[in-house]
């Protein structure tokens, strides 16, 4: 298993003030999403510079999954971007499981920019076991009335294609969209065509 300063990261900032994880705690439990989003800066930041917040993730679960505020879902993304995934041996930690909801709900929720955000965040994620369940909602949003939801939809199910079991998983859903819509299929722009 890789050390985390041989991890592959999409992000990286840079963070000399001490962080205190139980000033991150209290932000988050409370209702204020000013201080909810400062709180997940902070958390992010202290995630990607190597600390350790254990008992943040459940917090993070019961207060900051229900936000309606896109600034806080969007930190939620780079938040679960940043955090282990994985237990030594490779295999998905059972609080995984627990997003996968949350993300489903943001694929079909009725704003856009949430979706796409969404389907932008899953081209980062390599877990299989998160991504799998997922797969109906990311085909759904390739229908969908804005072109930026269907963009990232498609690098989504590309991203999801290029893993060891992606073919598995998209073929037969890919297989029936594609016969469902066989029609409309001249009237798709050229990015829809090409995958």
């Amino acid at each position: 298993m890789a050390s985390i300063s041989e991890k592959s990261c999409t992000l990286l900032v840079q963070n000399d003030k001490p962080v205190s994880p139980n000033e991150i705690k209290e932000a988050l439990e409370g209702s204020d999403p000013v201080a909810k989003i400062s709180a997940m800066k902070k958390a992010c930041l202290a995630i990607l510079n190597g600390e350790q917040l254990p008992g943040l993730f459940i917090t993070i679960v019961r207060y900051v999954l229900p936000s309606e505020d896109h600034a806080v879902q969007k930190l939620l993304l780079l938040y679960l971007e940043a955090i282990e995934k994985t237990d030594s041996s490779g295999k998905l930690l059972p609080e995984m499981i627990l997003i996968c909801q949350n993300l489903r709900n943001n694929l079909q929720h009725p704003n856009e920019y949430l979706r796409g955000v969404t389907l932008r965040f899953l081209c980062r994620i390599k877990e299989e076991e998160i991504l799998e369940p997922l797969v109906p909602s990311v085909l759904t949003c390739l229908d969908h009335r804005h072109s930026y939801v269907r963009r990232n939809a498609v690098l989504a199910i590309n991203t999801i294609y290029k893993l060891p079991k992606g073919e598995l998983m998209l073929q037969p859903l890919a297989v029936r969209y594609l016969f469902e819509h066989l029609e409309q299929l001249s009237t798709w722009g050229d990015i829809l065509q090409m995958a």
